[in-house]
């Protein structure tokens, strides 16, 4: 399922033929769930039987998963999958009698809404938990955030200290940017698509004339964002993974190098991170800015399945994961940003409120129309 569109299409096959009385039952313990306190929450879900299960695409959520197992007694069984594959697993699991997922944790803002709208996954917001999120942050409810940020080797004569996404079109740059592949990754793609909004298209025309002293000659793009897609895949190499992306950009032999990938990737031991300079942090350091982005962040959601058979224990899951101790996993190291204003940012990162003005964000509405046809664009310039 490489295209969005095939993706909702078979989205919507299958929701129509939810059982409505088991997806009903879930929607109204959820709504009822609303205001239970802690230890309400926890009575109900010790009192479920059978193995809890989720998904996520996170590696990360072994460790929540097993952390909050013990802290429970709750037997717990996470599978970590792309999102294409969880949302194959849960159709599979939606039209049988096997037990599927209680819970996932799953990106792609735009799936997501059409699957909400069709009632697939339900969305909780813990009570204790309400006061400290902003309200664009709670339907869907948003675990976390995550950004893939400019990043480029430091070596060399040839830096690309970047202050202008349109450098990264110049032909000195082709072969020098390595990006994951938006055929295989649908949140790069979200990226990309929301460059060719009014917003961001009316940015990168302001970006391109404070970059050359005149005005954007669009020749036949439909805008500056349809522009700087083109000339930007022409000049990229794509990797097969943001872990190997960071890795390649960071070694020795890469001066010259920039890569667009998840800034999380920086805690492996494997990337030589004195190698590595964070576009947005040198830019915040030295006073200037990034024009007129330095990446893009999106959402990772939590939510609770139509089909599942421990809903009280998806719910205590979602509170946990919104707590400090259940964000921990992720927010140990730099790259994941919780919406609750009790949960601080990593150490040496900067802050949410910072990330969200200088990276493009996701309108998972504007997505949804706009997905096929930058996408069909897009793919005429991955090489």
């Amino acid at each position: 399922m490489k295209k969005f569109l095939a993706l909702l299409l078979a989205a919507c096959m299958l929701l129509s033929v939810v059982p409505a009385l088991a997806e009903d039952d879930v929607a109204a313990i959820v709504a009822a769930a609303s205001e239970l306190t802690h230890d309400e929450l926890v009575e109900k879900a010790k009192a479920e039987e059978g193995t809890f299960i989720m998904y996520g695409n996170t590696s990360r959520i072994a460790n929540a998963a097993e952390a909050f197992g013990e802290l429970y007694g709750i037997t717990v069984e996470p599978s970590n999958l792309k999102d294409a594959e969880i949302y194959v697993k849960l159709e599979s699991e939606i039209n049988g009698s096997a037990k599927g997922a209680d819970m996932v944790m799953i990106q792609d803002g735009a799936s997501l809404t059409y699957a909400v709208d069709d009632g697939w996954l339900i969305n909780y917001v813990p009570a204790a938990v309400k006061d400290t999120m902003g309200e664009g942050d709670m339907n869907p409810l948003v675990h976390q955030y995550i950004n893939k940020l400019f990043i480029y080797n430091n070596l060399g004569d040839s830096v690309p200290a970047i202050k202008n996404v349109w450098e990264l079109t110049a032909p000195e740059m082709k072969g020098n940017i390595i990006f994951k592949n938006p055929e295989n990754e649908t949140v790069n793609m979200n990226f990309l698509v929301m460059l060719t909004n009014d917003t961001w298209s009316q940015k990168l025309a302001d970006a391109y004339k404070a970059w050359k002293g005149e005005d954007i000659d669009l020749g036949d793009y439909k805008n500056a964002g349809y522009k700087w897609i083109a000339e930007f895949l022409s000049n990229c190499t794509f990797g097969s993974s943001d872990t190997t992306i960071a890795e390649e950009v960071s070694q020795e032999t890469a001066a010259g190098k920039i890569g667009l990938f998840v800034l999380s990737k920086l805690r492996s031991s494997s990337v030589l991170t004195d190698n590595l300079t964070v576009a947005q942090y040198d830019a915040t350091e030295n006073g200037y800015t990034v024009e007129p982005f330095s990446g893009f962040m999106y959402p990772m959601y939590a939510m609770v399945t139509a089909s599942a058979t421990r809903p009280y224990t998806a719910m205590l899951f979602i509170e946990y994961l919104m707590t400090a101790d259940g964000f921990q996993p992720w927010g140990k190291s730099i790259g994941a940003y919780s919406p609750s204003t009790a949960i601080e940012p990593n150490e040496g990162d900067l802050g949410i409120s910072i990330w969200k003005d200088t990276l493009v964000m996701e309108d998972p509405e504007y997505i949804l129309d706009n997905f096929e046809a930058v996408n069909d664009f897009a793919l005429k310039y991955i090489q």
